[in-house]
Parts: structure tokens; C-alpha cells; sequence
């Protein structure tokens, strides 16, 4: 199993420019080809692919932003389930302060959009499927893999049977 996680990062990492500069060419080229480099999903999120480094480290600090990364791998990895309620309570976090959140991975399509699924899921109480129906008709070309729709699955059961009012999970009911 090990071994396969491995091959998997190495896989991704040795991909990663070459499918930036497709998501970039699909961004540049105009017609049915083209996709948005992100949309927003409601007054708190917006959902995209990466930001460029036309923004360093350094001017994101200056201007205020705060980052909350969580790492998974690209193309084949899955966010666990804490990695998800961690990003759900960031997003919540701006949410009560009427900021907005990007939420984003290399090409919105996926990890990302995993991610403003559990959003969703925890603003809405909607399913899993409602949620991810939901950011489709905004950005058509989001792709939820099915390891990520199961992932999701167990959010919101754990949505359904375990939030308190304020939105934290009642660990002691999982």
C-alpha cells in the first residue's frame, strides 16, 4: 500500500507542470474549450484553480490573507475527513466575518471541489450528491472521483449525526 502511495506522488509531482500548462491553455483559449480559472459559489467561496505566483508569498501576507493548506496528492489523492472539517471550519471561520474564502487546487476540478462539497454539505445539510449537482451547474467541468464521493459520504453522516448548532462536530457520536 505504501509502495502505491508512493508511485502515486511520484506520478503526480512528475505531472504537475505538464497539466498546469493545460489548465492554463484551457484558460487562454477561447469557445466551448475554454474554463474559467474559478467561479464563485456563494457569497463565502469561490472555487479555482491554482493561484499564480503573479502573487507571492509575501504580497498575500501584506495584503491579509491568511492560507490554511491541506496537502493531498494530486490527480489520485482523496482529502481525509479531517483535512475536510478542518477546511469547512476555515471557510466558516470568513463566513461569520462576511470575508470570502478561495478554495482551490491545481485545477479546481477536484481535490478543490471535494472540499467546497463539504462546505456545502455542512451550510445546506444537503447530500452529498446535492452538493456536488450544486457546484457542477456553476463550474461544469468539476470532477468528483468516486473515492472522493465516498469521503463525502462520511462528512455528511457525520454532518447529520453529530454537528452542534454552532457548527463543530460532536466527536464523542463518531
Amino acid at each position: 500500500m505504501a509502495a502505491t502511495a508512493l508511485l502515486e506522488a511520484g506520478l503526480a509531482r512528475v505531472l504537475f507542470y505538464p497539466t498546469l500548462l493545460y489548465t492554463l491553455f484551457r484558460g487562454k483559449v477561447p469557445g466551448r474549450a475554454h474554463r474559467d480559472w474559478y467561479h464563485r459559489i456563494d457569497p463565502t467561496v469561490l472555487l479555482g484553480a491554482l493561484p499564480l505566483r503573479s502573487l507571492t508569498r509575501q504580497e498575500w501576507k501584506r495584503l491579509g490573507v491568511e492560507q490554511l493548506r491541506l496537502s493531498t496528492v494530486d490527480m489520485t489523492g482523496i482529502p481525509t475527513l479531517d483535512n475536510l472539517q478542518k477546511g469547512v471550519q476555515f471557510a466558516l471561520k470568513y463566513q461569520s466575518l462576511g470575508q470570502c474564502v478561495y478554495v482551490h487546487c491545481k485545477a479546481g476540478r477536484s481535490r478543490s471541489a471535494t472540499m467546497v462539497a463539504a462546505y456545502l454539505i455542512q451550510v445546506h445539510r444537503w447530500s452529498p450528491e446535492e452538493a456536488v449537482r450544486a457546484i457542477a451547474k456553476i463550474r461544469s467541468y468539476i470532477h468528483i472521483r468516486p473515492g472522493q464521493l465516498d469521503v463525502l459520504k462520511q462528512f455528511h453522516k457525520q454532518v447529520t449525526a453529530g454537528a452542534t448548532k454552532d457548527g463543530t462536530f460532536d466527536t464523542s457520536k463518531t
